[in-house]
C-alpha cells in the first residue's frame, strides 16, 4: 500500500470532521464518539469534557442543526498530527436562534484512520467578543456533575 499523501490526508480529514457534524445534528452519539480518539477531548463553558462524558454533554446540549464550514488544517506531509479551526454555525431547531463561533481542533493519525485529539469552542458573541462559552451554562453539566462517582473507600 502506498503511503497517503497530503491531499488524501486533507480529504480524509474533511470527511472526519464532516462525520462529527452529521452525527452531532442527528443525536448519535456513538457515531460522534468515533470519531474521535480514545483519549479526546471536547472544551467548552469553562470545563473540558473527556470522551465518556459526551453522552452527558449530548444529551443537555440543545438540538439543532451543526453546519460547518471547511477548517483550515495545518498538516505537513507524511505527518501523524495536525491542526485546524473550522467555523460553525449553530441553529437550534425549535427556534431557529443561531450561535457561531468555531472549533480549534488537533487530530491524530491512528491505526483506523484521523481523528480528533482535541476540539475546543470557541462563541463569537454580538459584541464581537471571542469567548469559550460561560462556565456552568445553565443545562450544562460540569465535569464533577458528569463524572461518575468515585468508589468509596472502606
Amino acid at each position: 500500500m502506498s503511503t497517503p499523501t497530503r491531499t488524501d490526508d486533507l480529504v480524509e480529514i474533511q470527511q472526519l470532521l464532516a462525520k462529527y457534524a452529521v452525527t452531532i445534528t442527528q443525536g448519535d452519539v456513538e457515531g460522534l464518539v468515533s470519531v474521535f480518539t480514545p483519549d479526546g477531548t471536547y472544551s467548552a463553558f469553562g470545563e473540558i469534557y473527556p470522551l465518556d462524558r459526551f453522552p452527558v454533554l449530548v444529551d443537555a446540549a440543545p438540538k439543532g442543526l451543526f453546519m460547518t464550514g471547511t477548517a483550515l488544517v495545518d498538516l505537513d506531509e507524511g505527518a501523524d498530527t495536525a491542526s485546524g479551526t473550522q467555523p460553525l454555525c449553530f441553529i437550534e431547531h425549535s427556534k431557529h436562534d443561531m450561535r457561531i463561533g468555531y472549533y480549534r481542533d488537533n487530530y491524530q493519525r491512528t491505526a483506523d484512520g484521523w481523528r480528533l485529539k482535541t476540539r475546543a469552542m470557541t462563541f463569537i458573541r454580538r459584541s464581537g467578543d471571542h469567548d469559550h462559552g460561560r462556565p456552568h451554562a445553565i443545562g450544562r453539566p460540569t465535569f464533577d456533575d458528569a463524572a461518575p462517582a468515585a468508589p468509596q473507600q472502606r
